[in-house]
């Protein structure tokens, strides 16, 4: 009896650890030309997949596993030119639907944000959405590892890579297109609305850009904006923030709404096992439903009226 019980924990650290190491070699896919930096490199992302693959979670590997896959087979990958670069993108969706460009949060293009774009191509009457991948593959394990994702970032460049996506889905049978993001997705869904002429309507969930992107004042798409009243994080997504925001689309005179919701934290809408996992050891809030289907509802009327 004993024997198989220890079978048992062995066989299943086993098959964690081929999972992490198919994640880790995904991970690895940097295209860093320097030695010392692919050493760095090499010792984060082990750490923390060490920590993802045999910490204590209340989500077993298999089911995390489970969840992505599925996810991941629900997309048709694409490819897309821009200036002198080329980046993926997946799309799902009917195909000459109004199209919404969805955009990563600080994680990457993780199970999170393909199970959000799944969920708006499902939305009446039917959207065909795509997530432009922003981070070249690269995808953040822990939070810490997220920032240091973000921090990299080149905004202007993501804001070319949206925009080139906007134009994409416009040639490819969407006659109108929205924009909207999570996190850093939510504030480049609002810079969005004021650099990308072709965008016709924006939703951001809590994220505002800096004034250095992009000001708000000066909007030309209708933008909704969405945050939680417990969201902590000062100046991009907490109430002054989102108050800041409002101020300025008043001064813009595009069409806006600002929501906040009670009670409820940052990345409120993240339903899946993994995320509500990230968001609660933030320290964020717990699970309100009422929360996330009345934000998916001003969600899909305000992008039904202005894309269909």
């Amino acid at each position: 009896m004993v024997s198989r019980i220890v079978g048992s924990v062995v066989s299943a650290n086993i098959f964690r650890f081929v999972i992490c190491v198919m994640r880790l070699n995904r991970c690895m896919k940097t295209g860093m030309s320097h030695l010392s930096d692919f050493q760095d490199n090499f010792h984060c992302r082990f750490f923390a997949c060490r920590q993802i693959c045999f910490s204590r979670s209340s989500v077993p590997a298999f089911s995390r596993f489970s969840v992505r896959s599925m996810a991941d087979s629900a997309f048709k990958k694409i490819q897309i030119q821009r200036d002198d670069t080329t980046f993926d993108a997946y799309v799902v969706g009917k195909d000459y639907a109004p199209g919404i460009v969805v955009i990563q949060e600080w994680w990457g293009v993780e199970v999170e944000i393909k199970n959000h774009a799944i969920k708006i191509s499902q939305l009446d009457p039917g959207f065909k959405t795509l997530i432009p991948d922003l981070y070249r593959g690269k995808v953040g394990l822990d939070a810490a590892e997220a920032k240091h994702l973000m921090d990299g970032l080149d905004w202007p460049g993501a804001v070319k890579d949206i925009s080139a996506s906007v134009n994409w889905l416009k040639a490819n049978g969407s006659k109108k297109v929205g924009v909207t993001g999570m996190c850093m997705g939510g504030a480049l869904a609002i810079a969005s609305s004021v650099l990308i002429p072709e965008v016709d309507a924006a939703v951001g969930f809590y994220g505002t850009p800096s004034s250095e992107l992009a000001d708000p004042a000066q909007a030309k798409a209708p933008i909704q904006a969405h945050f939680g009243e417990l969201d902590h994080i000062v100046g991009f997504s907490d109430v002054t923030a989102a108050r800041n925001l409002e101020e300025k689309l008043k001064a813009s005179g595009v069409a806006h709404e600002v929501h906040i919701y009670s009670g409820n934290g940052h990345a409120f809408l993240n339903r899946s096992p993994e995320g509500v996992r990230r968001r609660k050891s933030l320290g964020d809030s717990d699970d309100d439903e009422a929360a996330v289907e009345l934000a998916w509802s001003r969600f899909n009327s305000w992008m039904k009226h202005y894309l269909v």
